[in-house]
């Protein structure tokens, strides 16, 4: 993922307790970090040197979370601006947001977004069940 200051993306990861699974440096123009969110099996790289995206321009990114106001709490008392929670209304195609969570609580339905200090953009969905066979 690109950051513009490794340490600092480090320190605002490491606040949210994700896991520090690698730090290697191989001279002033390559570094790479390895994290990994709490109970995740996918982990993300930042660094020096690893990528020719600008930082901040990974957007979209998911994290899938079992309980979305819970994480959404978690994640502001840590000083993170997280939005509100919102939910998708489909109608002939096109795609609305709407503010609150899904009012059939359905999982995969609910949504909160937060950007890290360069601006790379997570959409953090709520999946409280997995569809059958995943």
């Amino acid at each position: 993922m690109p950051v513009a200051d490794v340490d600092r993306a480090l320190r605002f990861y490491q606040g949210l307790g994700w896991r520090l699974d690698a730090d290697f440096e191989a001279g002033p123009e390559f570094r790479i970090v390895q994290l990994t969110p709490p109970g995740s099996g996918c982990s993300i790289h930042i660094g020096r040197g690893i990528t020719p995206a600008a930082a901040g321009s990974a957007q979209g990114m998911y994290l899938v979370v079992q309980d979305l106001a819970q994480t959404r709490a978690r994640l502001v008392s840590q000083g993170v601006e997280v939005s509100e929670i919102f939910h998708r209304v489909y109608d002939n195609g096109a795609q609305e947001q709407v503010d609150g969570p899904d009012p059939n609580a359905g999982s995969y339905n609910s949504y909160a977004t937060f950007s890290d200090p360069d601006g790379n953009g997570w959409l953090l969905q709520e999946v409280r069940e997995r569809l059958p066979g995943r």
